[in-house]
């Protein structure tokens, strides 16, 4: 072999060993950072955990987390431990503080209240509860509609009203109540997160009318100035304010001529008549 060729070759050989072991070099370091990086162990959910329940030992499991731990995750399962669920959490994400209720509140609807407020029950109709129409977290605008006490006399009168806007929704489900028989009936209930001022509408509303629950959109905080609408609006000719009256030359009708009027008098065998002309009129 040509002792030039087997020069190149053996330089090839070796430029490419060189290579290949800067490269192993290279990727060894950044695997070698990867695996010294500093991980945190905190409390995860074994199992979805829903709304209201009390998390248990069996419920929390263990979870690596590379670099420093999410803000407000508990390490300790200790302090998540008879602790109530006030927002789902899912199998396997860190268990977060803000996610539970505080230290011996309990479990249930009651540990979902925020201060201040107050929780209220409100029953809607089958297509609303069944449909999902309602579920916890959406918002909701809240509707009456009834006769009012100023407008008794029938349907006719019946006014519907916008009362509550922007109601948050604490959970939706069914409630066991009983009806003018005394037997017992299932009731889709909507327990809605409200003021205690809200609350006292409310409950008036619900003795005194029908409540209706319209859906909007979460990210809508706006309140509308909607105006009150009765069941004579709704019949009404919608053209009917648009009509405009025929405008004229006002006529006055001629006053009615007054017919003249005959006095006969008889003068023994004497017949004779006199014709008067109506009073006011000119002779």
């Amino acid at each position: 072999m040509n002792r030039r060729l087997l020069t190149i070759l053996l330089s090839a050989f070796l430029v490419a060993v060189l290579s290949a072991f800067i490269v192993y070099r290279l990727v060894g370091s950044r695997i070698a950072a990867v695996k010294t990086q500093a991980t945190t162990t905190v409390v995860a959910a074994a199992a979805d955990l829903q709304i209201g329940s009390i998390i248990s030992a069996p419920d929390l499991t263990t979870v690596q987390v590379v670099g420093t731990a999410p803000p407000g995750a508990i390490v300790d399962a200790k302090k998540a431990i008879g602790r109530g669920v006030i927002s789902t959490i899912y199998k396997g994400e860190p268990v977060l503080d803000s996610r539970l209720a505080p230290e011996g509140s309990g479990g249930g609807l009651a540990a979902t209240i925020k201060q201040g407020m107050r929780a209220i029950a409100v029953k809607v109709d089958q297509v609303v509860g069944v449909a999902g129409f309602v579920t916890p977290g959406m918002r909701v605008d809240v509707l009456v509609s009834g006769v009012p006490p100023e407008a008794r006399g029938g349907q006719q009168n019946t006014e519907i009203r916008t009362i509550l806007q922007n109601i948050e929704v604490l959970s939706a489900g069914t409630d066991i109540q009983k009806d003018q028989e005394g037997k017992p009936r299932q009731v889709q209930v909507v327990n809605l997160l409200v003021t205690p001022e809200q609350a006292q509408v409310l409950a008036l509303a619900g003795q005194e009318s029908h409540i209706q629950l319209v859906l909007r959109n979460p990210l809508d905080t706006k309140v509308a100035d909607v105006q009150s609408t009765t069941v004579a609006n709704l019949f009404a000719n919608p053209n009917a304010s648009k009509e405009k009256p025929r405008l004229g030359p006002i006529r006055s009708k001629a006053p009615k001529k007054a017919e003249p009027f005959t006095v006969t008098v008889y003068n023994g065998p004497r017949k004779s008549e006199q014709k008067f002309e109506a009073p006011g009129e000119k002779k």
